[in-house]
């Protein structure tokens, strides 16, 4: 059961998120190709958006220190006691054009993009420790975010839970891109906003388990509370969302 919960939070909760893979008890993990697929489901603080869904069919591959899980990419380059080090590449859903909400109205498109950089995990006595900074590479905010998240995880028989908590901070010039408003942009109802730098909270639970279908199925949830720097934004009009996603891989 110890290496079932090992194989567990390493491939869901780890490949899926880059900040929670337990990749310190590599030798108790198999190697190889998986597939799955993956639902996530946010509420967009934005006015008008509604729901963010973002389907994820996933093949994905895993050796020693590579970690190819759909789009998310993690590499482990050192490891030094408990703490590892990784490189990382991921995607950031994110982003709208005018059709998505009549606030954007006669605006420019925000782009989704990749996200790269570096990463520090600690575990030990089932707590984890991440920290990671990340960068636009693909110049859409030119911005970039660092993050430190805190979980630990708990068994249930053949389930597994861990609640975390994390901060993110957001420099000026993503939240300008994603939030700000340009004087070209400007109208009787949206007003010239210009975004400064952010610090976001927010608390989660994931619950996994390997009983279904021969493979790992994950369910998580998240509530952020965001910077005024980002609620005072014309386009936005809440300051706390909710995040869902439900996963499921399997080795081939």
């Amino acid at each position: 059961m110890k290496k079932l919960a090992v194989l567990m939070l390493a491939v869901l909760s780890g490949a899926v998120s880059a900040d929670e893979r337990g990749s310190a008890r590599a030798q108790l993990e198999p190697n190889g190709f998986l597939y799955g697929v993956g639902l996530s489901l946010s509420k967009e603080i934005y006015q008008g958006f509604g729901n963010r869904v973002i389907p994820l069919p996933i093949i994905g591959y895993r050796s020693e220190n590579l970690t190819v899980y759909g789009p998310f990419v993690s590499y482990e380059f050192a490891e030094i006691g408990d703490i590892e080090f990784e490189a990382r590449l991921s995607p950031r859903f994110q982003g709208f054009d005018d059709s998505d909400s009549d606030v954007f109205a006669g605006m420019e498109e925000r782009d989704s993009s990749i996200d790269a950089g570096l990463a520090v995990k600690y575990e030990r006595d089932d707590w984890r420790v991440n920290v990671s900074g990340l960068f636009d590479v693909l110049n859409k905010s030119d911005g970039y975010e660092v993050r430190a998240q805190l979980g630990r995880a708990f068994q249930y028989g053949p389930v597994f839970f861990e609640p975390n908590a994390s901060v993110s901070y957001l420099d000026e010039s993503y939240v300008d891109y994603y939030y700000g408003v340009s004087a070209d942009e400007v109208t009787a109802e949206r007003g010239f906003y210009s975004g400064d730098s952010a610090v976001n909270t927010s608390l989660g639970l994931s619950v996994s388990t390997p009983i279904f279908f021969g493979g790992f199925t994950q369910f998580a949830i998240d509530y952020t509370w965001y910077d005024d720097s980002i609620t005072d934004s014309p386009l936005v009009d809440d300051d706390a969302n909710f995040s869902v996603r439900l996963l499921f891989s399997k080795f081939f």
